[in-house]
């Protein structure tokens, strides 16, 4: 399989083509990478090649590197994996740097042959680091291209010298977002930054032109220049000192330390910036080869790259025709129906919204019209495209308007009762073939079904708030749901571009069952008198986004006290949290309900923004004197949610490790660090895990009872990617 191919024209251009043979972005390949080594080389030892254009055979150039390979290079090192990714980085640093000197003489940076890069689309990963290895990088002006470094996002680092080149062309501070955040730009925008050197309508045309006219000067890069300085200054510069200990300062505080990427990244930018350029590739070839023999890195990169991918790509899809959905239903225009209308109709679907008057609908069909008017103030949509988005949507309130539609997605109020109601005169116009889905969070898809008179058509499809920001969404397998249904929700959740889970039918389903407990511990916590401030602190110090305090305030404390009597009634004797419902309905009772009503656990000002935690909160829960450690803390706080995850795989509720750990990180921010609960239970070992559930128990009570398949898993030296390592429980 050729991914590079190398054409020599009559003028002395070699073009080196990129296209990799079935898919429809490049991904660099090791196999890649010796073949465009060997290109490059063929062209440099040509003398009838007077200089080099590298570009895309696709519409894009590349969307990275393949972080299959990786792994790859660790397992092939044998006993020590650590030189097998150390020398394949720096394999990646010699060819880079071999298209970056071009044949100049050493001494007088003459004699080098001009290389061009060439960027149709976008440019992600070492799709820009190679670019950033030529001479000059010439983009299409192409609106929809993304060109960026975005490494940081999977727990790693631009590590093929993009670290070292952008922190030295642009400076530590103006190389940071992009660095630091992964922060991705317009082809415009590259270029404004100093990333990209010229956006053009024909860009291949002005790329040979100018490899047909540059000199000597034109291809040596700053750092290869006699008296270079480091933009912004260097770390030994008074104003570079500034910037390396503001940046540090930034990191811990976005990153509380647990992210070991950035903290890496950091220390090769400025141990790099104070020694020559290729001792600087060495040092980011070691602090790259630190990240990935991480075992936070490694679970990163398995959940946000690998995972997460093959879930997109409908790794669990049962067998079933395309079910690609061709015009929706939407029932319910409140804040849900509004947000899965638009994702809807972003996604090219015709949109039908329906709710009780037309007044209401139309109400939530401006919550697009809104959204897109942001977009034009920030200069990402245009008038015409808000009116074809708008085209898409269909206001009514009469269902048989829903008569034509392939798909219902119901979004009514979290009533049985009403949702029964919806259901049947929704079964009264739409076609035998129609799949209709409820959108809950807590009622249980089997109950709901009993209202349908085709059952094996109806499935639960779990959006999280607000619809459009949030990238996961939990499908939900009623008992009698059959695999259409669900190949027709996976399929539709591909179309709006969200991330699946499919999990079967249980009280809360995935989600919401571990993030109660995390909740429910927090609060538990104050009632013990455990300061609050340490509470939430704990959480974010151990990667949680919010503390527990704070999310039960996002999310409103009267929607925790209705699920708290909810669950009660449900289970009865054996309703375990009835310390937490004092603390929640005494909240409840003072109208403390949280950001919507500018009270809760944190006090807000008149904007509503916080101040800090309520002042109140100890009057009624003095603080111990004594307080717990912080590890303890910890723990209980990420063992109250990985118990559960353990715990719905074991009942069957998950079918896929990968959609736990998947899950958790997207629907409600689990520690990404860790890769996910699985994922953090093999990092810290089972047996640690089960020993660490049974010092909790004995101290804190039955909620922290080690589960028998943790406690199965320890006892055989086994992991749970070692046990599931294809994602599926059948591997047991």
């Amino acid at each position: 399989m050729t991914e590079f191919t190398l054409n020599t024209d009559a003028q002395g251009i070699a073009t080196i083509t990129w296209d990799v043979p079935g898919k429809s972005m490049n991904v660099l390949s090791f196999d890649g990478l010796r073949e465009l080594d060997t290109c490059v080389q063929s062209a440099l030892d040509d003398d009838t090649v007077k200089g080099i254009i590298i570009t895309s055979g696709k519409s894009d150039f590349a969307a990275g590197m393949d972080l299959n390979i990786l792994a790859e290079m660790k397992t092939t090192a044998g006993d020590n994996p650590a030189k097998g990714l150390f020398d394949g980085t720096m394999q990646m640093h010699s060819i880079l740097r071999k298209i970056e000197r071009a044949g100049m003489d050493p001494k007088t940076n003459k004699g080098g042959k001009p290389v061009a890069a060439v960027l149709p689309g976008t440019a992600l990963g070492i799709g820009l680091e190679i670019p950033l290895a030529c001479h000059r990088t010439f983009a299409a002006t192409n609106p929809k291209a993304k060109i960026g470094l975005p490494e940081i996002m999977v727990g790693i680092f631009p590590g093929a010298g993009g670290t070292t080149r952008l922190a030295r062309k642009l400076g530590a501070m103006g190389a940071a977002p992009f660095l630091l955040e992964g922060k991705l730009s317009s082809p415009a925008k590259a270029k404004s930054a100093g990333i990209i050197d010229v956006v053009s309508d024909d860009p291949m045309t002005e790329a040979r032109e100018w490899v047909l006219s540059a000199k000597d000067a034109d291809l040596v890069k700053p750092w290869d220049a006699k008296g270079y300085k480091m933009p912004g200054g260097a770390p030994y510069h008074p104003a570079g000192f500034m910037t390396f200990v503001g940046a540090s300062a930034m990191i811990n505080g976005k990153t509380q330390g647990v992210y070991p990427a950035a903290k890496a990244l950091l220390s090769a930018v400025y141990e790099g910036a104070m020694v020559p350029f290729d001792t600087a590739l060495k040092i980011e070839a070691r602090w790259f080869t630190n990240v990935l023999m991480n075992p936070s890195s490694s679970a990163m990169i398995r959940s946000l790259f690998i995972n997460k991918g093959a879930l997109e790509k409908g790794a669990n899809r049962p067998e079933a025709p395309d079910q690609r959905v061709k015009k929706v239903g939407v029932l319910g225009a409140g804040m849900m129906g509004a947000g899965i209308t638009l994702v809807s109709a972003q996604a090219g679907i015709n949109v039908v919204l329906l709710d009780r008057d037309l007044e209401a609908a139309d109400r939530g069909k401006a919550y697009t019209a809104s959204f897109a008017d942001k977009g034009i103030k920030r200069g990402k949509t245009t008038a015409e495209k808000k009116d074809a988005l708008l085209g898409l949507i269909q206001t009514t309130s009469d269902y048989a308007d829903l008569a034509d539609c392939d798909l219902i997605v119901e979004a009514v109020f979290e009533d049985p009762a009403i949702k029964a109601d919806v259901t049947k005169a929704v079964e009264a116009v739409i076609s035998p073939d129609c799949i209709f889905a409820t959108n809950t969070s807590t009622l249980p898809i089997s109950e709901l079904a009993k209202a349908s008179v085709r059952p094996e058509q109806f499935i639960g499809i779990h959006f999280f708030s607000p619809v459009e920001k949030m990238m996961l969404v939990e499908i939900i397998k009623g008992k009698a749901t059959g695999d259409r249904a669900v190949a027709k929700a996976l399929d539709y959740v591909r179309q709006i571009r969200k991330t699946p889970i499919v999990v079967n039918d249980a009280r809360f389903f995935y989600a919401n069952r571990c993030i109660i407990p995390y909740i429910n511990e927090g609060i538990r916590m104050v009632a013990e008198g455990v300061e609050p401030a340490l509470i939430e602190n704990a959480a974010k110090l151990v990667g949680m986004p919010l503390g527990p305090l704070q999310l039960v305030d996002e999310t409103s404390i009267d929607l925790g006290a209705k699920i708290a009597r909810a669950t009660k009634m449900a289970m009865g004797d054996a309703y375990p949290d009835s310390a937490v419902d004092d603390v929640i309905f005494w909240m409840e009772g003072e109208n403390r309900l949280g950001r919507k009503t500018s009270a809760g656990f944190y006090g807000y000002d008149a904007k509503g923004k916080r101040t800090g935690l309520w002042d109140g909160l100890g009057q009624k829960y003095a603080v111990s004197a004594e307080q717990p450690d912080l590890i303890d803390v910890q723990q209980r706080l990420l063992f109250s949610q990985v118990l559960e995850a353990v715990r719905a795989l074991e009942e069957d509720v998950l079918e896929d490790i990968r959609e736990g750990d998947v899950g958790a990180i997207l629907g409600w921010g689990f520690a990404p660090w860790s890769g996910g609960p699985f994922s953090w239970l093999d990092i810290i070992g089972a047996p640690y895990a089960a020993e660490r559930c049974d010092a909790l128990a004995d101290t804190y009570g039955e909620r922290f009872a080690t589960p028998a398949l943790l406690r199965e898993i320890a006892d055989a030296g086994d992991s749970f990617y070692g046990r599931f390592g294809g994602g599926t429980k059948s591997a047991a």
